[in-house]
């Protein structure tokens, strides 16, 4: 099977080296790739967002299978396009995908599927927003309706900090278009997990769970970013509260957008809060997590690849999914600024003292420098990941790796883990 992944982060580097190691593999490209995940694919120079592009070299390359790591394409119709081209694509089509390209899309779908979520309004002018929540009070929620790269949501203990988070997303447009709507809803509180479940439309496979470390410095300080690191399994989210989860959450909303005209198929990844009432959701996502992506793909024992094509032959049903006993844990290195303002082109050394038994290193924000050095070219830049017995033996590993890199221009959350641990 000739096999095309798309992305360049940290999630798109684990996803090819699970897909590597398939039988079912012929070729393996990535579009655009980095240096870390041309160590196991061909990379290809075509930006993840350059649809007619990617659609053109899949038909000339006769890709059989198109794997999208980011939401970004999902959204922009990357599905939609590849299969009218007769191409295989694992993902949501651009009306699926509406579950992570609108928040208020995926609270309409959680109010008629009967999902626990929490209170929510949507606005499309500031001042009905500001109006709302004087009247509400705070702590709040404030949310940019579309897409903002895992940046557009802002917990706020005050009212003047959430009048604030509207007026720069809606007035000084932050984030752009994704900002010209926003929902507003009730902050709850809890431990806060990702679930993930494979799907075909009808059918949904657990997938495990992790968790997330959103904010950029210990102890859950600082702006949100992209994530700073995951572990799994979660010990406050066990086996068969996650089932619970996948019935009463996952599998009410497969069914309601099937009844919409709009099945599913691919990564459906819940972001739950775990309430003194019960599991609620926050928000759906229409792929696989970054970091969390890294710790399930460490912890999976069963092929990947087999597992996609099945949920693409609506073969679901008929499928199961081995796992290692094994914890996992992630640590993000970023680049010193990051997330405003991240420094690029510093030299990163140490990669091959920090690899070892129990550690694998993901690529995200690299480049090669003229001379064949690697170089920072992002914001997140390392997904430095450890595996072992426990959850604590997985920290020991991830952490140790990271103190071998010599990166002076990088840093990293010191407290990953810290909750379960």
């Amino acid at each position: 099977m000739n096999v095309l992944v798309i992305g360049s982060g940290g999630r798109e580097h684990a996803l090819c080296w699970a897909v590597a190691a398939s039988p079912l593999l012929t070729k393996l490209w990535c579009a655009p790739g980095n240096p870390g995940i041309a160590q196991v694919a061909t990379c290809v120079p075509i930006g993840a967002l350059e649809l007619p592009q990617l659609v053109t070299w899949a038909q000339e390359n006769d890709i059989d299978l198109v794997i999208p790591g980011p939401e970004a394409p999902l959204v922009e119709g990357i599905t939609d396009a590849m299969e009218a081209a007769g191409i295989t694509c694992f993902g949501p089509s651009k009306a699926a995908a509406q579950l992570e390209g609108s928040k208020s899309f995926t609270k309409d779908i959680a109010d008629a599927a009967g999902i626990p979520t929490a209170l929510w309004e949507r606005f499309d002018t500031s001042a009905e927003a500001c109006n709302f929540i004087q009247r509400r009070g705070a702590p709040i929620v404030v949310k940019a309706d579309g897409l903002a790269a895992g940046k557009g949501v802002v917990v706020c203990g005050t009212e003047d900090e959430a009048i604030a988070a509207v007026t720069a997303m809606m007035d000084e447009d932050v984030f752009g278009e994704a900002g010209r709507s926003v929902v507003i809803e009730e902050c709850l509180t809890g431990p806060e997990v990702s679930l993930f479940a494979l799907c075909d439309g009808e059918q949904a496979l657990l997938l495990g769970s992790a968790q997330d470390h959103k904010r950029v410095g210990d102890g859950d300080t600082g702006p949100n970013t992209g994530g700073m690191g995951a572990y799994s399994p979660v010990p406050v989210f066990p086996p068969a509260l996650e089932h619970a989860c996948l019935e009463q959450i996952v599998k009410p909303a497969l069914k309601q957008m099937a009844h919409r005209g709009t099945p599913f198929r691919g990564i459906l990844f819940a972001g739950l809060m775990l309430t003194e009432h019960g599991p609620k959701l926050i928000e759906f996502n229409v792929r696989f997590g970054d970091p969390e992506c890294q710790v399930l793909l460490l912890r999976l024992k069963s092929d990947l690849l087999a597992a996609i094509q099945a949920a693409c032959d609506s073969e679901l049903k008929n499928f199961d999914l081995r796992w290692h006993d094994h914890a996992a844990l992630a640590v993000v290195m970023a680049a010193r600024g990051y997330p405003e303002a991240p420094e690029r082109g510093s030299v990163i050394r140490g990669l091959d003292k920090a690899a070892g038994p129990g550690v694998e290193i993901f690529h995200a924000g690299t480049a090669t420098g003229p001379d064949g050095e690697l170089l920072a070219a992002g914001g997140r830049v390392l997904t430095i990941c450890g595996t072992g017995a426990t959850l604590q033996d997985a920290h020991n590993a991830a952490y140790g790796a990271v103190g071998k890199l010599i990166w002076p221009e990088g840093f990293c959350r010191r407290d990953i883990g810290k909750r379960a641990l």
